[in-house]
């Protein structure tokens, strides 16, 4: 049996809950600013005697690098773990996604960039294409101008996710929420105003569900 202090069971269920209510694990940042440390090293220390203990798995080079070593769904209850096999076979194939054209499906072979193949486990679910986001409106939550967000084909979403949204000619980034008087679509930066969809917006869809993050290099 697993034995976890106080201190780590609490920094796991805030890995759970973010991947759930979210799509993304926490931040060392995010994690020592809930928790009241002063600084990410604590955070970081913490991470690390998890990953000890074989509860998560940390991924190096991506501030949101930590895979749960069971579902995030589940109980508390220690859960028979299986090894991992090879990781060398199991890269995953993604198309990287630029500009979209109004109209035209996210995935139309015009729009796709490149290829990457990338580790699985970086991600909370197995994501179908990468978006190369543009601009800074999610900025305090670490999606940042350049990345490469991981998204997984979704045509609903649950209140408090990140989504990949269409509206008219543009793909954008935001936070979803619903209403009974509509939906909104929030930004993470103060700098820019939430987007409202109505009723009768006909140019809305939505294209999928954040899963992960990619910092590019590039």
């Amino acid at each position: 049996m697993i034995k976890l202090t106080p201190r780590q069971e609490q920094i796991l269920n805030l890995i759970k809950d973010a991947i759930q209510n979210t799509g993304f694990p926490p931040t060392r940042a995010e994690i020592a600013k809930e928790l009241g440390f002063k600084s990410t090293n604590a955070a970081e220390e913490h991470l690390q005697a998890l990953a000890r203990k074989r509860v998560i798995e940390l991924a190096a080079g991506t501030s949101r690098g930590i895979r749960l070593l069971e579902s995030p769904f589940s109980s508390n209850k220690p859960s028979m773990q299986i090894p991992l096999p090879d990781l060398a076979f199991m890269q995953l194939s993604l198309p990287l996604v630029g500009r979209v054209a109004a109209g035209a499906p996210i995935l139309a072979t015009e729009h796709v960039e490149a290829t990457y193949q990338v580790d699985p486990a970086l991600f909370s679910a197995k994501p179908d294409f990468l978006l190369k986001v543009r601009g800074l409106s999610m900025r305090d939550i670490g999606i940042m101008d350049g990345d490469l967000l991981a998204v997984k084909k979704a045509d609903s979403a649950r209140n408090g996710q990140i989504v990949v949204a269409r509206i008219g000619e543009e793909v954008t980034v935001k936070r979803y929420m619903k209403t009974a008087d509509g939906i909104t679509l929030f930004p993470e930066n103060p700098d820019f105003s939430p987007i409202i969809v109505g009723e009768n917006e006909t140019d809305f869809a939505l294209e999928g569900l954040a899963v992960g993050l990619l910092r590019s290099w590039s």
